[in-house]
This record gives C-alpha cells, sequence and structure tokens, in this order.
C-alpha cells in the first residue's frame, strides 16, 4: 500500500530564487560560473597531486578525496538547478528527488568525516612526528577514506529508506532550489515523527560526534604549536592546518544552520540562502583556499600547466 501511495506523487515542483525573469537569467550565470569554477579548481587539484610524486602523502590523500566529494556533491544539484532556471515549470521526479537525496546527503556526510580524518592527520603530523609514519602508513589511510565512504553511505541509505517508507499524496510544492529532507519532509501525507527525529539524532551524533572530534584535534595542534620557540616553526607549523581550519569552519556553519536548526525552526529562505554556501560555493572555494594557502600545491599546479601546456 506504501508503494501505491508513492507513486500517486511521480513528481515534484522546485521552487525558485526569484520569479523575476531577469533576476533568474542573473542567478543562471552565477551558479554557472561557480559550477565550472568548482569542477575545474577541484580537477586541478587532484590531477597536480596525482602527477606530483612529493605529493602522494596522507595530507594530500585526503585532499583528493574532499576534491571528489565537492565535485559530486554541487553537481548533484547545480545541473538540475541550471536546467529549470531555463524552464517555466521548474520539476524534478520523484526518482531523481530520491537520487538527489541520497547522494548528496552521502557526499555531505562523507566529509564531515573527511574532516575529522583531516584533522587527525593534522594532529600526528604536529603533536606526534616521530610516529607519523607508523599512525599514517598508506594501510590506515587507505582504512580511514574506505570508512568515510562506507558510513556516509550507510547514512543516507537509512535516511533514503525511511523517507521511501512513507507516503506522497500532495501537495508536491518543494519550498527548496533542489531535493533535501528538511523541506522534502512537510509534503509527506503520512507522519514523519520518526524520520524527523532521526534526522535529527543522526544529524547531532554525526555532526556533534566529528565536529567534537576535529575541535579536539586542532586543541592539542593549537597546544603543541605554542610550545614551538622559534616564530618560523609556529608559522610553519599553523600554515599546515589553516586551509583546512578555514574549509572546515564554513561548512560546519552551514551544514549545522542547514540540518540542525530546521528539525527545531525551520525557516526556508534562511536555509535556501545557506544551501547555497555548502552545496555551491564551498565546493568552489575550496581550491582556492588550498591553492592559495599551500605553497606545496602551487607549485604542483605550476607543473602541470608546464606539462599540458608543452604538448
Amino acid at each position: 500500500m506504501a508503494l501505491k501511495n508513492q507513486t500517486l506523487v511521480t513528481e515534484f515542483i522546485l521552487q525558485d530564487f526569484s520569479e523575476n525573469p531577469h533576476l533568474e537569467f542573473l542567478i543562471f550565470f552565477l551558479f554557472l560560473f561557480f559550477y565550472t569554477l568548482t569542477l575545474i579548481g577541484n580537477s586541478l587539484i587532484i590531477a597536480s597531486i596525482w602527477v606530483t610524486s612529493g605529493l602522494h602523502t596522507p595530507m594530500y590523500f585526503f585532499l583528493i578525496n574532499l576534491a571528489l566529494l565537492d565535485i559530486i556533491c554541487t553537481t548533484t544539484v547545480v545541473p538540475k538547478l541550471l536546467e529549470n532556471l531555463l524552464k517555466e515549470k521548474k520539476v524534478i521526479s520523484f526518482v531523481g528527488c530520491m537520487t538527489q537525496i541520497y547522494i548528496f546527503s552521502w557526499a555531505l556526510g562523507s566529509e564531515l568525516l573527511l574532516f575529522t580524518a583531516m584533522a587527525y592527520d593534522r594532529y600526528v603530523a604536529i603533536c606526534r612526528p616521530l610516529h607519523y609514519n607508523t599512525l599514517m602508513n598508506n594501510k590506515i589511510c587507505g582504512l580511514l577514506v574506505a570508512a568515510v565512504w562506507i558510513m556516509g553511505g550507510l547514512n543516507s541509505s537509512i535516511h533514503t529508506a525511511m523517507l521511501l517508507q512513507l507516503s506522497f499524496c500532495g501537495p508536491n510544492v518543494i519550498n527548496h532550489f533542489f531535493c533535501e529532507i528538511p523541506p522534502i519532509l512537510p509534503l509527506s501525507c503520512s507522519s514523519t515523527k520518526v524520520n524527523e527525529l532521526m534526522t535529527l539524532v543522526t544529524d547531532l551524533l554525526l555532526g556533534g560526534a566529528n565536529f567534537f572530534l576535529t575541535i579536539m584535534s586542532y586543541g592539542f595542534i593549537i597546544i603543541n604549536i605554542l610550545k614551538i620557540r622559534s616564530e618560523e616553526g609556529k608559522k610553519r607549523a599553523f600554515s599546515t592546518c589553516s586551509s583546512h581550519l578555514m574549509v572546515v569552519t564554513i561548512y560546519y556553519f552551514a551544514a549545522f544552520f542547514a540540518y540542525i536548526s530546521p528539525s527545531i525552526s525551520y525557516s526556508p529562505e534562511k536555509v535556501k540562502a545557506v544551501a547555497v554556501m555548502y552545496s555551491t560555493l564551498s565546493p568552489a572555494i575550496n581550491p582556492l583556499i588550498y591553492t592559495l594557502r599551500n605553497k606545496d600545491v602551487k607549485s604542483a599546479l605550476s607543473k602541470l600547466f608546464v606539462r599540458l601546456f608543452s604538448f
């Protein structure tokens, strides 16, 4: 019976940013610009690390995975948004909506876990440098990254499976520019209390636990940096963490605002604005942050450009 009820709604209508056609035209090019920036920037990060043997270290291995997740995250959302901005009727199929929720939640959850792995890597590098090669060998790094992708996928699978148990018989207008769990729950004809509780609990556990572990890692890192006597040594140690810390701060601010606060007091317009940050802006500016603040990445990119233009 649940499956029959679900099929009553075959598509959802997505809300746009503005009903003004001229403003929509501007929004289209803004999102196209940031999407292009995301694809080019993250692809260059991946390629430069891949071809530079000196960057085949745990820190840059994690950075490759972050770049991949950023590409997946924004590709799940922006192409459909760009398509709808060119259409009068902005729709997404039921299957397409569930798929978007599944992949986007997977990428979002995996990034939270990856940030914790990256913070642990920096903790070991600065606080336990003599044991770094033992604690962060290839096998351990591979297991950490595998755990990140598997746990992110498991979390997404649970939430998507619970959504599929709900009945959607109308209305079908999502007050958002893409499919996410908080704005789609109010459209269900059946009770969503379990879904809302599960969303809040898992977000608090997944987000809260990873946030605590990341902050704890950086607490130890800062204490150890302050113990370094030379100013040059302090700057060099902090420079290896500053890029990651900036990215984490931006990401957690947006994720907590969008996923935890809606469960308490949902505000569609505010969530839309914050969603732009973690679905579009953050994946676009992450490569810039890592490039501008990392001499090794800048050097690798320069060598990559030399190789590309030498053919």
